[in-house]
């Protein structure tokens, strides 16, 4: 299930993943353990003084972390977030694409820790820690 569904969520169209869809979230990278996604900017990201709003950014880090823990799964292999801790460094500005990279830190034998960090314009702007729980 983690090659098919990954390979299927990089198509252009995909309807794997209709979280994707909805915000616009593009995949870069899956590789085991670690994977890159890009979020193109769009007006209705944004919260009422003008930048993407926090929510969106922790969307995309947990999506991003997510990702990189299944790209490292076996077969039949599932997880889900039981922990997450996100620090915004600096705001969004209008119009940039975001970038977000993880890595999976530690795969114990029930409970696995990923990190990740989203740039905007070369620059960072939040990073979170995770916690996944094997359900599998």
């Amino acid at each position: 299930m983690p090659k098919a569904y990954l390979e299927a969520v990089r198509q252009q169209d995909q309807t794997v993943n209709h979280l994707f869809a909805f915000l616009g979230l593009q995949a870069e990278t899956f590789e085991p353990d670690r994977a890159v996604l890009r979020l193109p900017f769009r007006p209705e990201l944004t919260q009422g003084a003008g930048m993407v709003a926090g929510g969106i950014l922790t969307t995309l880090l947990d999506e991003t972390m997510a990702h990189a823990v299944l790209a490292g799964n076996q077969p039949g292999q599932q997880t889900t977030t039981v922990d997450l801790s996100v620090s915004f460094l600096r705001a969004v500005k209008p119009g940039s694409d975001l970038i977000c990279e993880a890595r999976v830190v530690k795969r114990g034998r029930r409970v696995l820790f990923a990190e990740a960090s989203a740039s905007s314009d070369d620059r960072e702007v939040a990073r979170a820690t995770a916690s996944f729980l094997l359900l599998s």
